[in-house]
């Protein structure tokens, strides 16, 4: 054979061997979006917990609550203090009235019938009543600001759903005490995310948006359809192969996770031509090789 011959081999066996590993469908899981661990950010007793294994919560959603009479005391505490203005309004009162005192004796100064030393007197009791006012109200502030940390705390003895998911598991009952254990796991599976390992000779054939034709295990589901969005740039070198991530919908939750699965790629939507660029004008026209 010649080395001709050869070469228009290897060029022919290069050509045809991702079809060939491509003709087999690769292996896949069938995996949640997301999965978390749940727990509180305090410390305290569990008081009630509402959430059980199999249930469906939505963002946001009290899965338990812990022990609460100490810190709803404070924020009623708190709250009476915000609302108390009855000293802001004194110091507010006391400050308009040496306000016009000052005005008074500026007029009185003016027709000599008071001396410039009551004059400054004066002077100084509307600054200081005016100071006096300013701190009722700056008192009033640190109030408020007290009682949205009391309320802050009071909220972090409830635990809630950080997204919309399945209840997976439930670690902890009313009573336990908990410091940074987890009390529940929620696993959202819509969408759910699919993992395939592809061989490294499919590398650059597959992109993000590409269509995948998944069928899990369960032959009830069908063929589905998922899109890929993210293809790993780094090839394993042990097994000789990448990573790939699809996205499947599952708005009705009618698909579990954790099947297995195999999918099969589309073929990649060619990428458009490039035009040549136009020549100069009065540039004369290269001839066609």
């Amino acid at each position: 054979m010649t080395l001709t011959r050869l070469r228009l081999l290897a060029t022919a066996l290069a050509t045809s061997l991702p079809a060939l590993v491509q003709a087999e469908p690769f292996g896949c899981l069938i995996e949640p979006d997301r999965v978390a661990d749940v727990g509180s950010a305090s410390v305290g007793v569990l008081e009630e917990v509402k959430a059980e294994r199999g249930d469906f919560v939505s963002a946001g959603q009290v899965l338990a609550r812990l022990s609460t009479g100490v810190e709803r005391a404070s924020l009623a505490v708190a709250e009476s203090r915000a609302r108390a203005d009855a000293e802001v309004k004194a110091a507010q009162a006391a400050a308009d009235l040496a306000r016009n005192k000052l005005d008074r004796a500026r007029d009185l100064i003016k027709s000599n019938f008071i001396s410039s030393q009551a004059l400054e007197q004066a002077q100084a009791e509307a600054r200081v009543a005016d100071q006096r006012a300013q701190q009722a109200r700056d008192a009033r502030d640190v109030a408020q600001r007290e009682f949205h940390l009391s309320s802050a705390q009071l909220g972090q003895r409830f635990i809630r759903a950080p997204f919309e998911g399945i209840v997976v598991e439930r670690y902890r009952t009313q009573g336990e005490r908990i410091e940074r254990e987890p009390v529940v796991k929620i696993a959202r599976i819509h969408p759910l995310r699919i993992e395939a390992i592809v061989p490294a000779a499919l590398f650059g054939t597959i992109q993000s948006g590409q269509v995948g034709q998944v069928r899990p295990q369960l032959t009830q589901f069908g063929t589905l359809q998922a899109s890929v969005t993210v293809v790993d740039r780094v090839v394993d070198a042990a097994s000789n192969s990448f990573r790939v991530r699809l996205t499947l919908p599952n708005p009705d939750h009618r698909i579990p996770s954790g099947l297995r699965c195999t999918v099969d790629f589309d073929p990649a939507p060619a990428a458009p031509p490039r035009s040549a660029a136009p020549a100069a004008p009065g540039a004369p026209a290269r001839p066609a090789r």
